[in-house]
């Protein structure tokens, strides 16, 4: 049996606190060398306004790597360039800039605006299964997961019916605690999966976003891009959002009068979700860049080709940012937080997803303003060893 690797320094955390180590690195030199979950060095930068200027600086950090992965050395080039390719998150300007153009029209806020009668009637929908399933109820099994699947399902065109594939597929990719090779082969079955759905859409591309790429830039894009951007959007979609619900859920359970404020007055919800954005910093770092040429960051030298990575939970709790920021405070809004990282990689989808979250807490806690855990604090039991900090369940009554 194969054990699993020890978690890296920038994902360990004790409930919704980054661990104090992490704290004492900001405090000191704001810079540090970890182990990722790859085996490899890296620079770990944790002071905000560092974190900020490394994300907005593509001509000296790079998110394309100039090494294969361990996980990857027995694929040819052509291979890992097919599974490269149209990942967003593997690309610099002026390439990243081309595909990102395609996409942006999709995720404008205007745009999310006209989704968002369908997200009250897929929230509401959820909620009814929420009471279905009697008490007590997993809030992730019912609500948090299948709120924002739903919506990105019905966004890119995919059929409803498959999410049990790939959610399980997706939650293996990012299970940084799993062998590589079983990831790899989760990535593999999730590009073969959307590569149907791609050549269904370019057979007959509907109404939905795969069918305008195809419609409005298939001459522009490969067949492998429009499955690398869509199995990307599928993953990112519903993976980030749900995690958000159920930690969010949780974090304001056990902040009761934070909880109060918004059940009582749902005016709140735009601020209240920034906070809880900031807070909880779901997204450990991101990807790792990689340095194009010898720079100093936190007065450390770094030379070229080093990896980088930024710790966004560190980023989103500098002092530099908000004034106790160890504090949980709803009213404040957390304005300039770097929870969807910065730069040209901020999340494309960060207007749907504060749109899916905007919509859903208010809901949850008007449907039940007697929410609770229906299990000790101490029995939740989070998925620590993943791209993106969460819940594996969250036992609720009411």
């Amino acid at each position: 049996m194969t054990r699993a690797p020890e978690m890296p320094l920038h994902m360990r955390r004790s409930g919704f606190e980054p661990i104090s180590a992490l704290t004492e690195v900001r405090e000191a030199e704001g810079i540090t060398t970890v182990t990722t979950s790859l085996g490899e060095s890296a620079h770990l930068i944790t002071r905000y306004e560092d974190v900020r200027a490394v994300l907005s600086d593509t001509e000296r950090f790079s998110n394309v790597r100039t090494t294969t992965p361990e996980r990857q050395a027995d694929l040819t080039d052509e291979e890992i360039a097919e599974s490269r390719a149209g990942n967003l998150l593997g690309y610099d300007p002026p390439e990243h800039t081309r595909l990102r153009r395609m996409l942006t029209p999709e995720f404008t806020v205007r745009r999310m605006r006209r989704l968002e009668p369908r997200i009250a009637e897929i929230v509401d929908s959820a909620l009814d299964d929420l009471v279905a399933a009697g008490r007590p109820a997993d809030l992730v099994e019912h609500f948090a997961l299948p709120v924002p699947s739903l919506v990105i399902c019905e966004l890119l065109g995919v059929p409803y019916g498959d999410r049990g594939e790939f959610q399980g597929l997706s939650n293996q990719l990012l299970d940084l605690s799993l062998a590589q090779s079983e990831r790899l082969g989760a990535q593999t079955r999730l590009r073969e999966y959307m590569a149907e759905l791609v050549r269904a859409a370019q057979a007959d591309p509907g109404e939905d976003m795969l069918g305008m790429l195809v419609r409005e830039h298939g001459g522009e894009l490969s067949r492998a891009e429009l499955v690398g951007i869509a199995w990307l959007l599928l993953v990112a979609g519903h993976e980030t959002t749900s995690n958000m619900l159920g930690l969010g859920t949780l974090a304001l359970l056990q902040h009761p009068e934070q909880l109060a404020l918004l059940r009582d007055d749902p005016a709140r919800v735009g601020p209240a979700v920034e906070e809880l954005l900031r807070w909880l910093s779901i997204v450990h770092s991101g990807v790792p860049r990689t340095a194009r040429t010898d720079v100093q960051v936190a007065g450390r030298e770094i030379a070229a080709g080093d990896l980088v990575l930024v710790s966004l939970p560190m980023a989103n709790r500098d002092p530099s940012l908000v004034d106790d920021p160890q504090r949980l405070d709803l009213t404040r809004g957390a304005a300039g937080h770097v929870a969807f990282g910065h730069g040209a990689h901020h999340c494309l989808g960060a207007p749907l997803a504060r749109m899916e979250m905007r919509t859903a807490f208010p809901a949850l806690l008007e449907r039940f303003p007697d929410l609770a855990l229906a299990v000790p604090f101490e029995e939740v039991e989070f998925r620590a060893f993943h791209f993106i900090y969460g819940l594996r369940a969250l036992p609720v009554t009411w």
